[in-house]
């Protein structure tokens, strides 16, 4: 069933959702605002946008054209749907593209900005077969590797243009091995942890194709207080209930 909520943290923007997909997550939203978007940036593209909350979210912080390209058919309906609904055509374009298929002589090092909240689980990772098909996309390597995420975004980011992902802390080591594979050089990261007391679980990356070396540790992101009251900081994320937390 399709149903119109707010985007958590901004009641000024609509999106559209099915509760028999896979909804957006809060990791969206973190990334959306993590990523650094300068004044000279033009073009900014988010690979497998799913219904679009990653562009909804990117129009608030700029003016600049927005692509996201996404291979679920339906989720590619509904972001159609959202980019409509707010009025935001003539700035957000949603296409039906297999990432890998979207690179072409017209969009090689063309995006000054790419985001990608990329599924998080390799395909032997328990549970994956009891999952319905566009939910078994969005969470495991089914259609894409995180190499090839990567490489990807790579090919379609200028010289200097900053890429940036949300994923998996326990992935870390490998996140970094295919930036440098890649020659995207890491320049911030971000932990987040549920509780200041508990270890991270996911981390906000971000990297410049062919990039000086020398990265930037900023604050952890703390979820929840240890009484379990939400951080300040997290309370804003908070304002719409229809919304998974994680992947």
């Amino acid at each position: 069933m399709e149903v119109l909520n707010d985007i958590l943290g901004y009641p000024n923007r609509k999106i559209y959702q099915n509760t028999d997909f896979f909804s957006f997550s809060l990791d969206s939203v973190m990334l959306a605002n993590f990523v650094t978007i300068k004044l000279r940036d033009k073009k900014l593209l988010d690979l497998g946008t799913g219904n679009g909350v990653i562009p909804l979210v990117l129009s608030l912080r700029t003016s600049k054209p927005i692509v996201g390209v996404e291979i679920q058919e339906p989720l590619v309906h509904l972001a159609k749907k959202s980019v409509d609904y707010n009025h935001l055509n003539n700035q957000i374009s949603i296409y039906h593209f297999d990432m890998k298929k979207y690179i072409s002589p017209e969009t090689i090092e063309v995006y000054d900005v790419i985001t990608c909240n990329p599924p998080y689980f390799k395909v032997n990772k328990k549970n994956y077969f009891n999952e319905s098909r566009e939910k078994m996309i969005a969470r495991h390597e089914v259609s894409i590797t995180l190499d090839e995420v990567v490489m990807t975004a790579s090919k379609l980011l200028k010289n200097n243009g900053t890429f940036a992902v949300v994923h998996r802390t326990e992935r870390l080591l490998e996140i970094f091995d295919c930036f440098q594979k890649y020659h995207i050089e890491p320049k911030r990261i971000q932990f987040v942890h549920e509780k200041e007391s508990k270890p991270s679980t996911l981390v906000l990356i971000e990297g410049v194709k062919h990039g000086n070396p020398g990265m930037k540790v900023e604050k952890p992101f703390i979820m929840y207080q240890e009484n379990g009251i939400p951080t300040p900081s997290y309370q804003k994320f908070l304002l719409e209930v229809n919304v998974n937390e994680t992947k």
